[in-house]
């Protein structure tokens, strides 16, 4: 099939992101008393926008502790989070065969705040193959799972929605892609995967899990 645009995620499928972020959103959660098995926390969080995970943690911090989420949880998380990224991140493998390898017009459409993401695509140097088609969470009313930011992508990218193929690893970001109409790759090829994860992509409705981006160039 002839793609009229591909839409990509970031966390996961650009960049090797998300095993940094687990990494020290946990150990942060550890500090204030929340604990979650690594699976549970991939399936409730992976692909949410900021303020929808810190609305999360918030609920359950209440639940737990009886009060809200300490006020500067969220600022110094974000903190952590770029310090790691500055010296850490790595882009996935494979990632710009599948750029060079597709011909028509390409977008990423991130849960992520708008400045972290751009400082992802820079430190990688993703940046100059999407440039001006970055998009984000804060420019719609409705973060992933919600069809909102794939269809503000495919409309600024002048492409039918039944023509763009999306590419994700979160089951969030499977189900947003399939509400805006989307073919919906998963990708299951990032440092934080586990056994599991191509599994519930799949039952999220995937139409395609792959392991790697050798296999993504190949069936492009």
């Amino acid at each position: 099939m002839k793609f009229a645009a591909i839409i990509f995620d970031c966390d996961g499928v650009l960049v090797d992101s998300e095993v940094i972020y687990t990494a020290v959103e946990r150990q942060h959660l550890e500090r204030i008393g929340l604990s979650y098995d690594a699976s549970e926390y991939q399936r409730r969080f992976m692909g949410l926008s900021s303020a929808d995970y810190l609305a999360e943690l918030d609920r359950d911090h209440r639940s737990e502790k009886g009060r809200a989420l300490p006020e500067d949880f969220g600022t110094s998380l974000r903190k952590a989070c770029i310090a790691r990224m500055k010296t850490d991140l790595r882009m996935i493998d494979g990632i710009d065969a599948v750029i060079h390898r597709f011909d028509g017009p390409m977008a990423v459409a991130s849960s992520s705040a708008p400045d972290s993401l751009v400082l992802k695509l820079e430190l990688t140097r993703l940046r100059r193959h999407f440039d001006p088609h970055i998009y984000h969470a804060g420019q719609v009313d409705n973060g992933k799972p919600a069809p909102d930011l794939f269809l503000m992508a495919a409309g600024k990218l002048d492409a039918d929605p039944a023509g763009c193929l999306v590419i994700e690893d979160s089951v969030n970001g499977v189900k947003a892609g399939l509400a805006a109409g989307m073919t919906v790759w998963g990708f299951a090829g990032g440092g934080h995967v586990g056994d599991d994860h191509a599994q519930r992509l799949e039952e999220a409705g995937a139409h395609a899990v792959f392991s790697d981006h050798q296999q993504v160039r190949a069936r492009l």
